[in-house]
């Protein structure tokens, strides 16, 4: 795909993120998901509309691909966002294993209108207990028998 397909795909993902703000729906966000040089999903941040923290507009897009496609992995696609993604969606997009990620906005651009991902890249880096939200183990065992399980089920789609 050239350069030229590229940022038409991507100034897709821009109105939709401008179009989101006009409209009062969530923040400035917007994801488009491409296969075949064609847009099989959307996704807009619906963070305050839905009451949905996880609603960033990657995630929703990769929802949506996923139920298009019928399947949960996104092999063959490239993902286009308004905006670097935040740590939540760069885990999902890899989770969904697309061909590429092309983003438009930095993720400084974002902080400086206070969509600041700052804390959650320090707090990940921390030990568990040095976190500011309490983080404790508990019932090690008792859930190693799902791992267990699993493990050893003939049934289980790896992925």
């Amino acid at each position: 795909m050239g350069n030229n397909d590229a940022a038409k795909f991507m100034k897709k993902a821009i109105r939709l993120s401008i179009a989101n703000v006009e409209k009062g729906n969530g923040g400035p966000f917007g994801a488009i998901v491409v296969k075949d040089g064609k847009v099989i999903a959307r996704g807009v941040n619906n963070v305050t509309s839905t009451n949905d923290p996880t609603a960033h507009a990657e995630v929703v897009a990769i929802r949506k691909a996923c139920k298009v496609l019928k399947t949960y992995q996104l092999t063959g696609c490239e993902i286009y966002t308004s905006c670097e993604p935040c740590p939540m969606c760069l885990a999902a997009i890899y989770w969904a294993r697309p061909d590429k990620i092309f983003f438009a906005g930095s993720k400084e651009d974002a902080a400086a209108i206070d969509f600041d991902d700052k804390l959650i890249y320090e707090e990940i880096a921390k030990p568990i207990a040095q976190r500011k939200i309490l983080t404790q183990q508990l019932l090690r065992d008792e859930a190693l028998e799902a791992f267990r399980k699993w493990s050893e089920s003939p049934n289980k789609i790896e992925y």
